[in-house]
C-alpha cells in the first residue's frame, strides 16, 4: 500500500526539481534545450494526472466507508490509529494536489518558453524583410 505513495513523492519531488530548473535564469541557448528536453518529457508524465486522480478517488472513498472512532466506547489506541489514518489521509490528499498542480506548472511554463521562442522567431522575420 505504502509503494505507491512513495513514488508518487518521488514523482512529486522530481517535479519540484524540473520547475525550479526551468525558473531559474539561463542563457538562451541552455534555456531552449531544458524546455525541449522537459517538453519531450511532459507528454510520457501526464500519467502522473490520472494516477493522482484515482488515488484522490480512492482517498474519498476510503474517507466516506472509515469507521468513525468518536463515541465513549472507543478506547485511547483506537482513537489514535483513526487520528493517525485521519491525517495519513490528509497528507496523501495534498501529495495528490501538489503533483497535478506541479504538472500543470511545468506544462505551462514550457508552454511559455515556447510561445516566447516563436514570437521571437516571427520578430527576427519581420526585422529581415
Amino acid at each position: 500500500m505504502a509503494l505507491q505513495w512513495l513514488i508518487l513523492s518521488y514523482v512529486v519531488a522530481a517535479e519540484v526539481a524540473i520547475a525550479v530548473i526551468l525558473t531559474l535564469p539561463y542563457p538562451m541557448l541552455v534555456k531552449k534545450r531544458i524546455v525541449s528536453l522537459v517538453s519531450l518529457i511532459l507528454q510520457p508524465a501526464a500519467s502522473i494526472v490520472a494516477f493522482s486522480g484515482f488515488q484522490l478517488l480512492d482517498l474519498y472513498w476510503k474517507n466516506e466507508h472509515r469507521l468513525m472512532c468518536s463515541s465513549e466506547v472507543c478506547t485511547a489506541t483506537e482513537r489514535d490509529r483513526y487520528e493517525k489514518s485521519i491525517y495519513k489521509a490528509q497528507r496523501n490528499v495534498v501529495l495528490c494536489a501538489a503533483g497535478i498542480l506541479l504538472y500543470w506548472c511545468i506544462f505551462r511554463i514550457c508552454k511559455y518558453n515556447k510561445d516566447l521562442e516563436h514570437l521571437e522567431e516571427l520578430e527576427k522575420r519581420y526585422k529581415a524583410e
